[in-house]
């Protein structure tokens, strides 16, 4: 296969939408020349530290900086009292202390910030203040935050969601019950979390950082600096993925007061115990469910109890606890659902954005559900699951109606008739690689084989009545378009969309994205694929205007209408062929420009009953897991994967089969070896040698056995959001295939290793 990179320009890769565009920054990233916001420098630059509380629940009796403040090299010392605006910040809910003032709520919480000429002596000087702790008892049992004392002045209950739609008296011939558990998930980005904050002549500062949502934290910095939002600036720069809320502002903002206090550059760049101590993770939830059916397996009533640890403050658990609720049932056709959903605080580390949040969650419990379900009637899993699934005029238990496309019975169809992966008997002459690893300490004898099903859903964009809204700018110039859009790319692909975008509306093969700063009208935050949608969107309708600007003149020359003209490789011709001229020749040196809003079709919150039409629009995915387990050992081997996923419309193919493997590798972490441990609020090993991020040994192949391209005739190009849905699908498959595997009930995320131990000979 010819590299996309290594083609001459005479070579040029086919471009515009459905066509595998490389990334533009694809080669540098590869070499390792790409430039990250860890390798920012500045004339003058000093360095931070922050110090943070060794205690999950503790108050602060007093905060010496004296001896810190002594030591050579040390510029500044910022602690609470030096915070000259908004003392608190969040993006939902402003509850969370920039540094903690009388109260430490987490382990981890920042206390007070450095700058230094080194940063040793930044670590050594914030090693040196002195801080008099009374230790307090922590709460770090979601289910004991309802009555016990209040840990914040908002109290411990974030939020509650009653969900109650149908008959509370309806029942089903056959019931099944379960109570789960999942873990608490990491992002676990690969690159350093890290930053630079640069004073402003006029008194402002400029903060670069790989942030996701930049506008929204220039806004939370300003009002904490006790500036407006103008004197502060964020510049997105080296962004290396996210999986979640990629920078913390409670990185940004210490380095932003310290730039200030000194008036000089200062960086951050934080060591991976710091960013599990900083950074969201995501929710850890108990479930409780109980399903009713007929004889037949159909689904009469669903019942659940769903409980969101959202750590010590508030976050993007609200949004999180919606989605869990309104999801609680997968997609399936539920006459009858009575949902019970609450967030509370507690004193263990902070819960927020992580790839399908909520969602995911709820999806290991309903699918644990229908395999019970199945167990009990004496049913094929994926026979029970194909008589209850949803389609396109289906109500959600929100009360919604789904008017988006919606092929949940083709998608599990697909992945149940795909051929299964031959046995290691079928294949004597390849070497069995066993669940411990190509060395695998146990007998092939003691290992079983299980295939499992899940079907999965999630929303996109916001939800709830959230404004989402994203402008973007083309412009054209001697042939080159540049494309000015304050959308993040966090590795979803924005930047060569909006490449391809440009391309097939204007026939132009150079097309350039500019770098991203609050200079720029907003765009929002980069999650739920919104960007695909929202600002691909703005983006194609500025291309569009710009397109009618440049063709307008011709066609009035020529007496025709602008339909009538197409613009290919940089060409413009009429359908009769009496028009042939270049884009450039048509311009005549002239600049053309356009700028766009794309704003979808308004939400609204969900009532006291958990009823609304809340979100713009859904997702679903199917997979089959297939994989070994020891039974003696308990360790589990993901054999294959088999995906079928509804996408809309496929926009760039290798792009989003890459998107579509991370978010499966993802939650196959989940469902086996991500779990960031607590010991009474405290983390435990905060780093990749205690927290197991699934290595290539760990990934399984990979099959993408069916995209569904049924365009969504409300999002722009029909497009679907690619990574989130396979990241929430993914965990409960592999539980299912380990539960078929062992007869084990596997209720827990991720799956322990005695928890498969003793499973009966095969």
């Amino acid at each position: 296969m010819v590299d996309p990179l290594d083609l001459e320009p005479e070579e040029a890769a086919p471009h515009g939408l459905g066509t595998s565009l490389p990334s533009a920054d694809a080669r540098a990233k590869a070499e390792g020349t790409f430039p990250y916001a860890s390798d920012l420098w500045a004339e003058g630059l000093l360095w931070a530290a922050i110090l943070r509380s060794p205690h999950p629940h503790a108050r602060i009796v007093s905060i010496d900086t004296s001896a810190a403040a002594d030591l050579p090299g040390v510029r500044a010392v910022v602690t609470h009292a030096d915070v000259p605006g908004e003392a608190t910040y969040g993006r939902t809910v402003a509850d969370r202390p920039v540094f903690a003032s009388d109260l430490v709520r987490h382990h981890g919480e920042a206390i007070a910030a450095v700058a230094a000429d080194h940063p040793d002596t930044a670590r050594l000087a914030a090693a040196a203040i002195a801080v008099e702790y009374e230790v307090l008892e922590p709460v770090t049992d979601p289910e004991k935050a309802f009555a016990a004392e209040a840990l914040h002045p908002d109290g411990n209950l974030i939020r509650h969601i009653p969900l109650r739609f149908g008959d509370a008296d309806a029942t089903g011939e056959v019931v099944v019950e379960g109570l789960y558990r999942i873990g608490r998930q990491d992002p676990a980005p690969i690159g350093a979390e890290a930053g630079l904050a640069v004073p402003r002549p006029d008194g402002g500062v400029e903060i670069y950082t790989a942030s996701t949502d930049p506008h929204t934290d220039r806004d939370l910095a300003a009002a904490c600096f006790g500036l407006a939002p103008e004197q502060v600036k964020v510049v997105v720069t080296g962004v290396p993925g996210a999986t979640g809320d990629r920078e913390d502002p409670g990185f940004q903002i210490p380095l932003g007061l310290l730039a200030l206090r000194t008036g000089c550059p200062v960086k951050l760049t934080a060591t991976r115990e710091e960013s599990f101590l900083g950074h969201a993770h995501r929710h850890p939830t108990l479930l409780r469910y109980r399903h009713h059916a007929d004889a037949e397996g159909r689904l009469v009533k669903v019942e659940a109890q769903i409980l969101l640890d959202a750590g010590a403050y508030a976050d993007a658990s609200s949004e999180s606890l919606a989605a869990a609720v309104s999801f609680a049932c997968g997609p399936y056709v539920v006459p009858h659902a009575f949902i019970e959903g609450w967030a509370v605080r507690t004193n263990n580390p902070p819960s927020g954005h992580v790839r399908g949040e909520g969602a995911m969650q709820v999806c290991a419990a309903y699918e644990a559900q229908m395999d019970k379900l199945a167990a009990k009637l004496g049913l094929d899993p994926v026979e029970v699951r194909l008589r209850n699934v949803l389609a396109t005029g289906d109500i959600l238990p929100t009360g919604q109606t789904v008017t988006c496309p919606a092929p949940v019975a083709e998608l599990l169809a697909a992945v149940r008739d795909f051929p299964l992966p031959s046995l290691p008997m079928d294949t004597p002459e390849e070497d069995w690689l066993l669940p411990g690893g190509p060395e695998g300490a146990g007998e092939p004898g003691a290992v079983r084989r299980g295939v499992g099903y899940a079907v999965g859903m999630v929303h996109m964009l916001g939800a709830e009545g959230a404004d989402e809204v994203s402008t973007a700018t083309v412009k054209v110039q001697d042939g080159v378009a540049t494309v000015i859009c304050a959308a993040v790319d966090t590795g979803s692909g924005f930047a060569t969309l909006a490449r391809q975008i440009v391309q097939e509306t204007l026939g132009l093969e150079e097309v350039h994205v500019a770098s991203v700063d609050t200079d720029q009208p907003p765009a929002g935050p980069a999650t739920h694929g919104r960007h695909t949608w929202v600002s691909g969107g703005a983006v194609e309708r500025a291309a569009k205007m710009v397109r009618t600007q440049l063709l307008q003149p011709l066609a009035h020359k020529f007496g025709m209408s602008t339909e009538l003209l197409q613009i290919t490789d940089g060409k413009i011709t009429s359908y009769d062929g009496v028009l042939s001229t270049t884009v450039t020749e048509a311009m005549d040196g002239k600049e053309l420009w356009a700028t766009a809003q794309c704003r979808p079709h308004p939400t609204e919150p969900l009532d006291e009953s958990g009823q609304g039409d809340a979100f713009v629009g859904l997702a679903f995915c199917a997979i089959r897991a297939v994989v070994d387990v020891d039974i003696e050992l308990g360790s589990v081997r993901v054999v294959e994967m088999a995906v079928a996923q509804d996408v809309g419309r496929v926009l760039n193919p290798a792009q989003l089969s890459a998107r579509i493997e991370a978010g499966v590798t993802q939650g196959v972490g989940a469902a086996l070896t991500e779990n960031l441990r607590t010991a009474r609020g405290l983390l435990r090993h905060p780093d990749f040698t205690g927290y197991a991020l699934p290595t290539s040994l760990d990934a399984p192949d990979i099959r993408l056995v069916k995209l569904v391209e049924e365009r969504d005739v409300v999002a722009p190009f029909g497009a679907k959001p690619a990574s989130a849905v396979p990241v929430v699908t993914s965990p409960a498959a592999v539980a299912s295939a380990v539960r078929a595997a062992t007869g084990r009930p596997i209720n827990r995320l991720p799956i322990r290793p005695q928890a498969a131990v003793g499973a009966a000979p095969a």
